[in-house]
């Protein structure tokens, strides 16, 4: 099997592009995983609280957007092969959800952020310094990302309209995803982040998610 270190620059540039496509083209890379909402009944609701719903999935759905930026970011700038292989496999993890949220929006009738490249572009970045950083810390990165998606899951699984069951089955199991993606990196050593970049990491969370609700 190759090493990371083997494919030559043009390769890994190929790899970024294909996966930047596949990420804001709906096609990710994904484990299998059927959707955990397939066998559950389409919920009767109103127009408003479908429309509620489509953009609250909306807003999960730029949020992992975002997640498969910051791994894929961190893939290409970590100097371990251990921990890019370890970034490579919580983007597939993380392509499952993303498929999911996708799914949801169509039969809700929504669609996608107008603004996903932009995400994309951003959350790649901080994911590119994160890794420059040193491993550790990019694994500190990682659970703290992880930390703060578990606690704005909850906030959408309490916003969600109660009989929209097939939403709340994919965000619960997002959730659970979510905290053993955080657990694996503490097992492996990831530090606590400092306050001011956990607070910077929240206020972009923040202007994201109001900002994906509407486009």
């Amino acid at each position: 099997m190759n090493t990371y270190r083997q494919y030559s620059l043009f390769d890994r540039l190929c790899f970024g592009i294909d996966q930047t496509l596949r990420t804001v083209c709906n096609n990710p890379k994904t484990t299998g995983r059927a959707c955990p909402s397939l066998n559950e009944a389409e919920p009767l609701m109103t127009i408003l609280e479908r429309k509620n719903s489509a953009a609250l999935m909306r807003v999960n759905h730029t949020g992992e957007v975002c997640a498969q930026a910051l791994y894929h970011g961190q893939e290409s700038s970590s100097g371990c092969d251990v921990v890019k292989e370890k970034m490579h496999q919580a983007a597939i993890e993380e392509g499952d959800h993303l498929a999911w949220c996708c799914l949801r929006i169509d039969e809700l009738g929504g669609h996608a952020s107008y603004l996903n490249l932009l995400w994309y572009l951003g959350s790649f970045g901080m994911g590119y310094v994160a890794g420059l950083m040193g491993d550790q810390w990019s694994l500190g990165f990682l659970a703290e990302t992880e930390t703060q998606v578990i606690q704005h899951l909850e906030k959408q699984l309490a916003l969600l309209p109660r009989q929209d069951n097939k939403s709340y089955k994919i965000l619960h199991q997002m959730r659970l995803d979510e905290l053993d993606h955080r657990d694996e990196a503490l097992k492996a050593g990831a530090p606590s982040l400092p306050g001011p970049v956990k607070k910077a990491m929240s206020i972009l969370s923040k202007i994201m998610v109001k900002t994906a609700y509407w486009v």
